[in-house]
């Protein structure tokens, strides 16, 4: 192996990351080491690059003692959560993620759950099962107003989705700004409180952070309008989700959407389930046809600029947890 070669490491679960070729083909990659998360201390020594393809895989963390030779660490992922432990933060070794993979589909699939709570979807299709013919009233979703909690390029296509289907769509940030292109205004999170009340639908897409982890909880929720509907399709845990449960139960707000969940596989014991006014979906907002290979593409255009020597695509900021900038 060369002093150049990265003696690349492919961290997987079940499924191997398709396309290898796009990747594999560059003579300058040398050898490439397939490994689950049990045999990864015995193949990280000596690489130079570790490809996390096993999604919020916490293997890496367990097994950093073993990288002696690392240089750069890529997550096929948008949030990097699972990676910011102190070992990988504190070292010079470059974090990547795959931000802008997952923007377009994400923001979709909450313009449809918001169509899908409005017009009563579920319901629709229940009473279609019980053969019943029940004619209700739904809700108009123009004029409505959206407080999309996430102001990076999901939060941004979010915001671009609902703003075309008629609704008012302010943000919540790390920082207030005025005038912002995408959002008109931006709150701060420190003042989440504050815009709470005047939302229709929160929609969480922010990253995991200590600043961010239980954002929503009983006295934020309590300041949410008790027709208010409650969308995550960030992570679970910026939710205390016992707090949300009794929220619906109470009816402090009206419904909840959950793409994300505190534990996953979300437990069959779990009352979100079969909570009245919530829709639950296994983590699969940003997963369109062709995503995986998405992810590929975009590790192998990584990968060559990694071997060239030049400045990576995003390059996370491990003193916030993401990607800074727009």
């Amino acid at each position: 192996m060369s002093s150049d070669s990265p003696h690349l490491v492919v961290l997987h679960g079940a499924d191997l990351p398709p396309r290898p070729e796009l990747f594999t083909a560059d003579p300058r990659v040398g050898p490439v080491s397939y490994t689950t998360a049990d045999h990864l201390p015995d193949v990280l020594p000596g690489a130079r690059a570790l490809f996390v393809w096993e999604l919020f895989s916490e293997a890496v963390a367990a097994a950093w003692h073993k990288a002696d030779t690392l240089r750069w660490v890529h997550a096929a992922t948008a949030g990097v959560d699972n990676l910011m432990f102190p070992g990988l933060v504190d070292s010079d070794v470059v974090l990547t993620n795959s931000r802008g993979v997952f923007d377009r589909p994400i923001a979709e699939y909450v313009l449809g759950l918001v169509l899908a709570l409005a017009k009563d979807l579920p319901g629709t299709h229940d009473l279609q099962r019980q053969r019943a013919w029940r004619h209700r009233e739904t809700e108009p979703i123009g004029g409505r107003h959206a407080l999309v909690v996430g102001t990076g390029p999901i939060g941004r296509a979010i915001a671009g989705q609902l703003c075309a289907a008629g609704l008012t769509v302010e943000g919540v940030g790390r920082s207030a700004r005025t005038a912002d292109p995408d959002f008109g205004t931006v709150t701060a999170s420190t003042e989440l409180h504050l815009v709470l009340p005047r939302a229709d639908y929160v929609v969480l897409a922010a990253p995991l952070t200590d600043a961010t982890r239980g954002l929503i909880d009983a006295a934020a929720l309590s300041r949410m309008r008790p027709t208010a509907r409650l969308i995550n399709v960030g992570r679970g845990q910026l939710v205390v989700e016992a707090d949300l449960v009794e929220a619906l139960r109470e009816g402090t707000i009206a419904g909840a959407a959950l793409d994300v969940f505190e534990d996953e596989p979300l437990p069959e014991s779990s009352p979100l389930w079969e909570l009245p006014g919530v829709i639950v979906s296994p983590h699969m907002s940003g997963d369109v046809i062709g995503w995986r290979e998405e992810l590929v593409r975009l590790f192998a255009d990584n990968l060559a600029r990694f071997l060239d020597g030049r400045e990576l695509r995003n390059v996370v900021d491990k003193g916030r947890g993401y990607v800074s900038g727009p």
